[in-house]
C-alpha cells in the first residue's frame, strides 16, 4: 500500500520532485541507450544487465506514470479544473508510452545473448529505432508536463503518492 507525503513534512515542492524524477528516468534512458548501441555495434559484449536495466527503467516509469493517473492527475483536476484538457492529454501519452515499453522489452528478448559480431543492419537499425521512438516520446512528453504541471504542482497542498517520487529507486 503506497504511503502518501504529507505537505508540511516535504522537503521540495511536488512539482521540483516531478522534474526530480524526470531527471533519474532521463539518466536511465541515456544508460539503457548507451548499453544497448555498445551492444548492437559489435564494439562490445552485451551488458549482463541489460534485460534488468530495461525492465527496471519500465517499471519504475510505469509506475511513476500510474501514480501520476491515479492520485496526482484527479488532484490537480480537482483544484485546478483549467488543466483537465492537459492532464487528459498526458494520460493519453501514458498509454502510447507504455505501448512503446512493451514492445522494447519484446524486441530486446530477441537479441542473442552473445554479442553481434556481424550485426544485421536491419536489425539494428530496427532495434535502434524502438529505442528512438521510445525516447522521442518520453522526452516530449516529460518536457511538455513539466511545463504544464510544475507550477500547479508546487503550489499543491494536497498529499500525493510515494510512487510519484519514486524515492525507493531514485534515492531521492
Amino acid at each position: 500500500m503506497a504511503t502518501t507525503s504529507e505537505p508540511a513534512d516535504r522537503l521540495a515542492a511536488f512539482g521540483n520532485q516531478l522534474v526530480d524524477v524526470h531527471l533519474w528516468l532521463r539518466e536511465e534512458l541515456a544508460r539503457l541507450r548507451e548499453e544497448l548501441d555498445s551492444f548492437l555495434s559489435g564494439a562490445g559484449t552485451r551488458p549482463r544487465n541489460l534485460r534488468a536495466h530495461c525492465l527496471a527503467f519500465c517499471s519504475a516509469l510505469t509506475r511513476h506514470h500510474t501514480a501520476e493517473d491515479r492520485g496526482v492527475f484527479p488532484a490537480l483536476a480537482q483544484a485546478y479544473p483549467d488543466l483537465r484538457p492537459v492532464l487528459d492529454e498526458l494520460a493519453r501519452d501514458h498509454v502510447q508510452v507504455e505501448e512503446i515499453l512493451v514492445s522494447f522489452q519484446a524486441l530486446l528478448d530477441t537479441l542473442p545473448a552473445e554479442p553481434m559480431s556481424d550485426p544485421d543492419p536491419a536489425e539494428v537499425r530496427r532495434v535502434r529505432g524502438e529505442l528512438d521512438g521510445l525516447v522521442a516520446l518520453v522526452e516530449s512528453h516529460f518536457t511538455y508536463e513539466e511545463k504544464k504541471l510544475v507550477k500547479a504542482l508546487n503550489e499543491l497542498g494536497t498529499p500525493l503518492p510515494d510512487d510519484f517520487a519514486l524515492r525507493d529507486l531514485t534515492g531521492r
